[in-house]
């Protein structure tokens, strides 16, 4: 019953005036004739801005005149008949809740009362998304007879009132899945270049996650760097459009030169990561940059003209030059040790890593919630956002890298990777993830072949 109604927009249902319902009187032959009369003059002004056929008379010659005809609506459109039904589409505004949504759709007492109870342990109801839109069908006299809300994109609350009785059901959505091959070459940065591809953008920013202990995407990307990527989207059957972007399944990245390879693999166990072809984890303890997206404004030295002070000094970290409010990620997993202002730094964060190692984050105009002393963060968390607290002309990161407590050139030192896979894991991870390998072949394969042509 709900899958097979047509959809009227909210303005259209609100004047019924406007709607030629189900139970309107037939339009005559003569009626009809008009319409298409009528309908076709926009289509024969659109058709002429590709060509005129030969001996029509150009349409500047053409003398026209005003047609007005006198059409006899019926009462019964003027004024809605009893028992007639509505669908409705209401989009969901900030702060909504689906009691207020039930009065703009002039819902009665009795059944907004009655839907109200019924759906107080309903997480949909709790759920309302700004910007998305409840269907709604009802009655000329407000009875509310169906509803229907997908949330979270892969879930669907339906409602359909039978014998007097709200009927309830949450379930997910069939997704298919479609795995998508591309390739892009790097001419301005990778954003650009994946949009060229007509790949996602957060295609792109995996690509900068999975690489992030390989590549510096702030400083190591050259004009001519090449990428090929398998990655999988998840489609509504009803919709046939994308519902979201999955992930990257494998992908080679040609940087410099040199050419990296990771393909994704889920371990029995749930975890899940991406390693080299040959089964060794890409996930280094250690981040190459705490930013996304960034530029590198001042390297680490032992001599810069500080812009503040006016004088030379040791410069013990680097700092990313970024937009204000930019999260900044923790490098590695650990503990908070100190979170607050501290001097020169600004807002300050700093993390205690395993063993003798500690990272800083300095000039942030705020923290993360819950970022304080004791706390524990893993890698890729979010702990604070970009500013210029402190000794700071401008917002950016000053990130350090302190090893038993001396500050380190983060670009130089060789940091330790996570464990490899087991014997019995490399049987399964081979078998996996071959096909995804494949895929990445036969990409190359076509590529070179283009290139030869």
């Amino acid at each position: 019953m709900l899958d097979n109604l047509p959809l009227q927009s909210q303005s259209s249902v609100t004047n019924p005036q406007k709607i030629l319902t189900q139970n309107s009187p037939k339009l005559t032959k003569k009626t009809i004739h008009w319409l298409v009369v009528l309908s076709s003059i926009p289509l024969f002004g659109f058709v002429t801005a590709f060509g005129i056929a030969p001996n029509v008379p150009a349409l500047e010659n053409i003398q026209t005149e005003d047609v007005v005809l006198d059409l006899s609506i019926p009462n019964a459109i003027h004024e809605a008949p009893e028992n007639q039904i509505f669908w409705h589409q209401e989009n969901i505004r900030r702060g909504d809740t689906i009691s207020a949504i039930l009065n703009r759709l002039d819902i009665s007492n009795q059944d907004s009362s009655d839907f109200l109870q019924a759906v107080r342990g309903s997480r949909a109801m709790r759920q309302l998304q700004p910007g998305k839109t409840i269907y709604a069908q009802t009655s000329s006299d407000g009875e509310l007879l169906g509803l229907r809300y997908s949330f979270n994109n892969e879930e669907l609350f339906l409602m359909e009132k039978t014998d007097d009785e709200f009927k309830i059901t949450e379930q997910s959505i069939e997704l298919d899945t479609r795995v998508h091959m591309r390739a892009g070459v790097i001419s301005s940065s990778l954003f650009a270049a994946v949009d060229s591809a007509g790949i996602p953008n957060n295609i792109a920013t995996q690509l900068t996650e999975i690489f992030a202990s390989q590549i510096d995407f702030h400083r190591d990307l050259r004009h001519g760097d090449r990428f090929i990527v398998v990655y999988e989207t998840l489609a509504r059957n009803e919709v046939k459009k994308h519902a979201k972007t999955a992930r990257v399944l494998a992908v080679e990245f040609t940087n410099k030169g040199k050419v990296h390879q990771a393909v994704y693999f889920k371990h029995p166990n749930g975890r899940d990561g991406y390693y080299t072809p040959k089964g060794e984890s890409l996930r280094k303890e250690f981040l190459l940059s705490p930013l996304t997206v960034s530029r590198i404004s001042s390297g680490f030295s032992n001599g810069r003209f500080h812009p503040i002070l006016k004088e030379w000094r040791a410069h013990k970290g680097i700092d990313y030059a970024a937009p204000a409010g930019t999260p900044v990620k923790a490098t590695a997993s650990g503990i908070v040790g100190f979170s607050g202002s501290q001097r020169g730094y600004g807002n300050l964060v700093v993390l205690k890593h395993n063993g003798k190692f500690e990272t800083a984050y300095g000039h942030l105009s705020r923290f993360a919630p819950g970022v304080s002393k004791g706390k524990r963060v893993n890698q890729g968390d979010t702990i604070g956002y970009v500013g210029s607290t402190g000794m700071a002309t401008g917002p950016h990161l000053h990130y350090e890298l302190r090893i038993d407590g001396v500050q380190r050139d983060p670009t130089r030192i060789a940091l330790p990777t996570a464990t490899p896979l087991g014997k019995k894991e490399l049987i399964a991870f081979q078998k996996e993830t071959q096909p995804f390998l494949s895929r990445l072949n036969i990409m190359r394969n076509i590529i070179h072949y283009a290139a030869s042509e």
